[in-house]
């Protein structure tokens, strides 16, 4: 098989594919470059959005880089390369995070996971009551070994664990409408229909919020008049799943992204909506506490999937990419552009 030309199209798949990851309040904390000299796609954070308050370490900025370097490798699978990530791959750039080396494929072909490259463009967060019932085992499965085959781990609670998860989440959401630093910075990610920005949240994909009280879903209007959100019910008994890795290293973040996007791409494959509910990560104590008794891990990431209506869709800037060469020199080249679902 011919390994395929890295042209201005394929450059453009990787990209588009890449800017479709989702990241903490839409702020797509990431910025592209190419090494054309070994084939190479450079992942680097990009500090200009930054969320204080929310992310001080910033391993929430390295669960969104981790999921738009998954986005790649889909789209480079899809393309007929076999991409090899290396993360962290330079000491001295700590903003280079990773690298994603497109090759040609291997013995066995392409990766099983080029089959998702479709789900890329459809997954976007659903912010919407669900119907409650149950997905079925065979797709939970498949999301699990999804998220192991990234080095990390994915765990689905019984209806005892998912209200404890829950009622951390749910303290965590208690604290953050408490704390008006914190609800201010939120509400900065917020943006208008009639005010249209390449980043952040509009209004019109945040969703209802919870009647009964049972599920805490961010609010991010606060009790500013004229921005509350419609009262619906969601389900009562929701399924959510537990993000978490053995340790706590930078490595791990960014291997938890890949493995939180794999495990949505598969989900969403397979008809099941997905949101995020990462309120409880924010508090170091009560992310001790989502890990349980046992304290023998790190959780990452709660997962909220089940079957409903679609979220609203979200913006993404333009993906300018540069291009250097052994020599250092680093001329810019356009990137992809266009909008994709959070």
């Amino acid at each position: 098989m011919q390994t395929p030309e890295v042209d201005g199209a394929a450059l453009e798949t990787l990209l588009s594919a890449a800017v479709a990851a989702p990241s903490i309040h839409n702020t797509q904390p990431w910025r592209f470059g190419m090494a054309p000299d070994t084939r190479s796609i450079e992942v680097h954070a990009d500090r200009g959005r930054p969320l204080a308050l929310a992310d001080p370490e910033r391993r929430a900025l390295h669960l969104s880089v981790g999921a738009a370097v998954f986005n790649l490798r889909v789209a480079a699978a899809h393309l007929g390369w076999n991409p090899v990530v290396r993360l962290l791959p330079e000491p001295g750039d700590p903003d280079l995070l990773a690298t994603v080396r497109l090759t040609g494929p291997g013995p066995d072909g392409q990766p099983s996971y080029r089959d998702l490259y479709e789900a890329v463009e459809r997954r976007h967060t659903s912010r919407m009551p669900f119907t409650g019932r149950p997905v079925p085992e065979h797709i939970v499965t498949e999301m699990i070994t999804a998220a192991r085959a990234e080095g990390a781990h994915l765990d689905v609670p019984g209806i005892v664990g998912t209200r404890r998860l829950l009622r951390l989440t749910a303290a965590a959401e208690a604290r953050n409408a408490a704390h008006p630093a914190r609800t201010a910075e939120a509400r900065t990610w917020i943006t208008a229909p009639q005010a249209p920005a390449p980043y952040g949240i509009p209004v019109t994909a945040l969703g209802p919020r919870e009647a009964a009280g049972q599920m805490p879903v961010r609010d991010f209007t606060g009790p500013l008049p004229g921005l509350r959100l419609p009262a619906l019910r969601f389900e009562r008994h929701a399924q959510v799943a537990l993000v978490w890795t053995v340790r706590d290293r930078q490595e791990d973040w960014l291997r938890a992204g890949q493995a939180m996007e794999h495990a949505l791409l598969v989900a969403t494959r397979h008809g099941v909506r997905t949101s995020m509910l990462h309120q409880a990560m924010e508090w170091p104590d009560l992310r001790t506490a989502m890990g349980g008794a046992r304290q023998r891990y790190y959780p990452q990431l709660l997962i909220r999937f089940g079957y409903g209506p679609d979220g609203g869709r979200t913006p993404r800037a333009s993906a300018h990419l540069t291009a250097r060469s052994t020599a250092g020199r680093e001329p810019t080249a356009p990137g992809a552009r266009g909008e994709r679902a959070d």
